[in-house]
């Protein structure tokens, strides 16, 4: 299961500028219905699949509490886990009892998990071949190498008309990794429990 968890990691975390410092963009107006509906959202659980450039994909379930709590639990079987705590992104791999932190700031998921930003400082609306859908794509036109992350909302089904479907982070050599989301739910009771995690370290010697 190892030779998965790059794209794992490059889904969520990796592409740290993605949505960093891009310029201004028009359709400002769609894009308040997507800012609405982000700070609309005080809680929210999803299915999720994520799929690499391979086609490999793995499945779980994805657990959000705003402001930017975050946990991404995998399937059986597969030792990661994912977690936010509003200032940090952990992941946990259990195989190798690692431990790795980024900011939330840099990872694409800031976009989603810190509704106060102002998506037209790094964001525009693109067309979408899904009707009843939304697109957001967000990246920094000065730094290709950073990549791209397009984020898709559908219409008509969560706060402020809205539900996040899912997303794409597509990288500089064109190397694709996609999440999609099912059985969204809004306003869902979660408790604190949901964004603690085990350390997998070893502890030293105890006084």
């Amino acid at each position: 299961m190892r030779p998965l968890f790059p794209f794992l990691a490059a889904a969520l975390i990796a592409p740290a500028a993605i949505v960093m410092a891009a310029p201004a963009m028009a359709q400002t107006a769609s894009l308040d219905e997507v800012a609405a509906h982000l700070r609309g959202i005080t809680t929210m659980t999803a299915d999720f699949v994520q799929t690499d450039r391979n086609g490999k994909s793995l499945s779980g379930m994805l657990t959000l509490r705003q402001p930017g709590k975050v946990r991404f639990e995998y399937q059986k079987g597969v030792p990661l886990l994912i977690v936010g705590d509003g200032k940090a992104l952990t992941m946990i791999d259990y195989s190798v009892r690692q431990v790795s932190r980024w900011p939330v700031g840099n990872s694409p998921l800031s976009v989603l998990i810190d509704p106060r930003r102002d998506m037209s400082r790094f964001a525009k609306v693109v067309p979408s071949t899904i009707p009843g859908t939304i697109t957001v794509e967000a990246r920094d036109g000065k730094h290709p190498e950073f990549g791209t992350i397009t984020i898709v909302f559908a219409k008509g089904a969560g706060p402020g008309g809205l539900a996040l479907q899912g997303w794409t982070v597509l990288d500089a050599q064109n190397g694709r990794s996609t999440v999609r989301l099912t059985n969204q739910r809004f306003g869902v009771a979660i408790s604190d429990k949901a964004f603690k995690w085990d350390d997998p370290r070893p502890k030293g010697p105890r006084n």
